[in-house]
């Protein structure tokens, strides 16, 4: 894409888009969608401020990517932060804030009306939220533009997945995470950060889940990883390394993790399969998780094997700077490789 009077080397101007490129939606290959939403979440809040400060540190990435030198000239940018969904994600996580303090107190949903009626109200906004983003996503896609969701909880890019299911079956899910994220429900919640992954792979259209950096799951989870060992590759953390500590090298490892993967592969990526000092605010943080240039080098093995990232999100961050610094990174790259 053609640029005049736009000088990569110089000052970003925060009154361009994302990454100070003066690109818009309309006309950008890579479209970044921000969800401000954290409605679901169970330990720290913060992720809905996640796509404000992602924006606002973005501006001081320097444009040089080594992976894809110019992959930012076919156009990155960011729709602006939608103030109604900030809104109403506020005014539905006063009510989960609340259903999940009831449910920690030990109150039985099942015996408390009001716990039914603000469930119910939970998970209509779910629907709701997925319903609009794979409605949005499906005009981006009928446009040859590739989406890559930010949030917000991981509960959020499910509506991205749906669409890419019936624009383009077929696919795998590479999904960097501390959790499985398999549980039918969560506290009752359809739409949450805790079953985002077995919403995704019971969608017709994905064929395929591989997951890595999985350090802490339950045993629901564990059952449904073990029954559906055909379509679901789980690489758990401690596994990882200790293939390391006896002597197999991150890059044989990666090569047995991609092999697993179809053509086209969907990319999710939440931040907390990270080491935890790398996005200290995130929501869940654990202990151990992927070194940053580790998770760069996979998906750069994505790319080199002749396989294609079809669409990704990052999810997750929060309010910090810390984790603005490395998710505005991470999207940044990201949104090299797909352009690859």
């Amino acid at each position: 894409m053609e640029l005049t009077g736009f000088n990569p080397n110089a000052t970003a101007n925060t009154g361009n888009n994302i990454f100070g490129l003066p690109y818009a939606v309309e006309t950008s290959k890579v479209v970044i969608i921000p969800i401000p939403w954290e409605v679901t979440v169970s330990n720290f809040e913060g992720a809905a401020q996640g796509p404000g400060n992602v924006l606002e540190q973005s501006f001081q990435i320097d444009l040089f990517d080594p992976f894809n030198p110019n992959g930012w000239k076919q156009g990155y940018a960011m729709e602006a932060i939608d103030h109604d969904l900030i809104e109403r994600n506020k005014a539905t996580r006063a009510l989960s804030r609340e259903f999940i303090s009831l449910l920690e107190a030990g109150h039985n949903m099942d015996e408390n009306p009001q716990m039914l009626q603000w469930v119910r109200t939970i998970n209509v906004a779910g629907d709701e939220l997925c319903t609009w983003l794979k409605e949005k996503c499906k005009n981006y896609l009928g446009n040859n533009q590739i989406p890559i969701v930010l949030g917000g909880d991981h509960s959020v890019p499910l509506g991205l997945i749906k669409a890419l299911a019936e624009i383009k079956p077929g696919f795998g899910i590479l999904q960097i995470d501390a959790h499985a994220d398999l549980r039918k429900d969560y506290q009752g919640f359809l739409h949450s950060h805790a079953s985002v992954m077995r919403n995704a792979i019971q969608t017709p259209g994905v064929n395929k889940l591989v997951q890595l950096g999985i350090r802490e799951l339950c045993d629901e989870e564990q059952e449904f990883i073990n029954s559906n060992s055909e379509k679901i590759n789980t690489y758990y953390d401690h596994t990882i390394r200790q293939r390391q500590f006896e002597g197999e090298s991150w890059q044989t490892i990666t090569e047995d993790i991609v092999s697993k993967l179809p053509q086209s592969v969907y990319v999710s990526f939440d931040v907390d399969g990270l080491q935890p000092y790398l996005c200290p605010g995130t929501g869940t943080p654990l202990p151990g998780g992927l070194a940053y240039q580790e998770a760069l080098y996979l998906l750069q093995s994505v790319i080199k094997s002749g396989r294609r990232i079809i669409g990704a999100d990052v999810v997750e961050t929060g309010s910090g700077k810390i984790d603005g610094i490395t998710t505005s990174r991470l999207l940044f790259r990201m949104a090299g490789l797909v352009c690859s």
